[in-house]
């Protein structure tokens, strides 16, 4: 896109909230359920904050994105989808997806929160993220890389756990012991190799699916075969007892949240497993950390995940989440999580 269509977009985006009575216009791109026009907790939790600041939300799958290609440059395009559960819309965001046209450039949106991506072709998945670097260059090139939440980078490298381990490491970030390989035989050696006592992760993924802690020959062998079978890559990791407790280190924006989560019943603390949370200090290295993380993955929004250890260090980062839930932590703090979101996606609004 062109330094004039730059500029062009940024006065469609001032046009449209004079046009609208000032209301900001906030793209969630993602988190709905394919065929199903209902918000689930977290998009609902966004509708109610944003209507508060007087804001519009429009929702929109990355399945809709498409682009047009011109001498002038790309426009990147979603299609909104149909206005959500007619209890909570509002006049104002009816009209505003009314006035939508079939397309919505990306462009229009004042900012844009990415949810969760559906799974996808390797083409699929690699066009939307394309389309988002696009995006993002052009509001990097207008001095409005804040109003994308998060960036394509980011989301890339927080995605992949080897991306996110490596990364940490070379940060000096306390990591875990870790070995990523893709046969059997360099499995049974990392198992061996790190104690006999591993948590073997998928290298995608989140919520603990698929997560596993072994402990006997036997079980490992099973395991990395099936994995070798279907051509996984083998993500071996040291146990860090005493396992069932880790911090969660949630950020937004400037500010920083610690959440201790518990299981009693489960290595993993994740909800699906039992896991509850509570609110606790932040310590000075918990927020270094936090900020040292977000500051490289370009992360505004995010969840840096730490397990303390019986050892020293007294503790390990095992992954960083760019698009972290927040229920569970909600209810372990007084703040409304939702709203320091939407004030997040409005700063870069206030400043135009």
């Amino acid at each position: 896109m062109s330094a004039g269509s730059i500029d062009a977009s940024v006065d469609r985006r001032a046009a449209d909230r004079a046009a609208g009575g000032s209301k900001p216009n906030i793209l969630v791109l993602g988190g709905r359920q394919p065929h199903d026009d209902r918000l689930g907790w977290h998009l609902a939790e966004l509708d109610r904050a944003a209507r508060r600041r007087n804001a519009s939300l429009t929702f929109a799958d990355y399945e809709s994105i498409n682009s047009r290609v011109t001498d002038q440059g790309p426009i990147n395009q979603v299609v909104p989808r149909e206005p959500h559960s007619p209890e909570i819309v509002t006049t104002e965001v009816a009209s505003f997806q009314a006035q939508s046209l079939v397309n919505g450039p990306l462009s229009r949106y004042d900012a844009i929160l990415t949810r969760t991506m559906p799974a996808g072709s390797l083409e699929q998945i690699t066009f939307r993220l394309a389309t988002l670097h696009d995006e993002y260059h052009c509001r990097v090139s207008n001095a409005q890389a804040a109003s994308i939440v998060n960036p394509p980078r980011g989301l890339e490298l927080a995605i992949d756990k080897y991306a996110t381990l490596a990364r940490a490491a070379r940060l000096g970030v306390p990591v875990p012991p870790t070995r990523v390989v893709q046969s059997r035989a360099e499995a049974i050696e990392a198992f061996e190799e790190l104690g006999g006592d591993v948590v073997v992760k998928p290298i995608f993924g989140g919520e603990g699916r698929g997560v596993m802690r072994i402990r006997e020959f036997e079980l490992a062998w099973t395991v990395f075969s099936t994995l070798e079978r279907v051509d996984a890559v083998l993500y071996v990791q040291r146990f860090i007892p005493p396992g069932g407790v880790d911090v969660r280190l949630l950020v937004i924006g400037d500010q920083i949240h610690a959440i201790r989560r518990t299981s009693s019943g489960d290595f993993r603390t994740n909800v699906k497993a039992g896991g509850r949370s509570e609110n606790i200090a932040l310590c000075e290295s918990w927020r270094s950390t936090a900020r040292t993380i977000c500051d490289e993955f370009d992360l505004r929004f995010a969840a840096v995940d730490l397990i303390e250890s019986n050892d020293d260090p007294a503790f390990f980062l095992v992954e960083v989440n760019a698009i972290p839930g927040w229920k569970s932590a909600q209810s372990a703090l007084t703040i409304d999580i939702a709203d320091e979101i939407v004030s997040l996606l409005l700063q870069p609004v206030a400043r135009s």
